[in-house]
């Protein structure tokens, strides 16, 4: 699926707002070209609260095992439950570099339903 498909997706949602940031947006550049998900009805990014979903586009620095900057790859995290994590990642090994799967991220691993650690991209703008 297409990053342009999953966006096209969470813009439906009722109360989600998307925000990706570009070299023209004044955003630090190692947030160029992901999208940061947050619950705002109100069409404002909240302040303070970190998205509740991200598609990642590239390596993170201390991040490289999904292998992102290989063409056409990405990631989205969705901050769930801890029961949802153990329905959709059961186990305690994953691949971070397999394609099409569900697995908790190192945060969530440890604190199951916990967001994963991604750097909020602004302060309380509109989008």
């Amino acid at each position: 699926m297409s990053i342009e498909h999953i966006l096209a997706a969470v813009r439906r949602l009722d109360g989600a707002l998307v925000l990706v940031p570009g070299p023209d947006s004044g955003f630090p550049p190692l947030a160029h070209g992901d999208a940061f998900v947050y619950y705002a009805p109100d069409g404002w990014v909240p302040a303070r609260i970190q998205p509740y979903g991200t598609v990642l586009t590239k390596d993170l620095p201390g991040d490289t095992a999904s292998r992102l900057d290989a063409p056409g790859r990405h990631r989205v995290n969705v901050h769930t439950g801890p029961a949802t994590v153990r329905r959709l990642a059961p186990g305690d090994t994953h691949d971070p570099a397999a394609t099409d799967v569900f697995f908790p991220t190192r945060s969530t691993a440890r604190r199951a339903g916990s967001p994963s650690s991604t750097p909020d991209p602004a302060p309380r703008t509109r989008s």
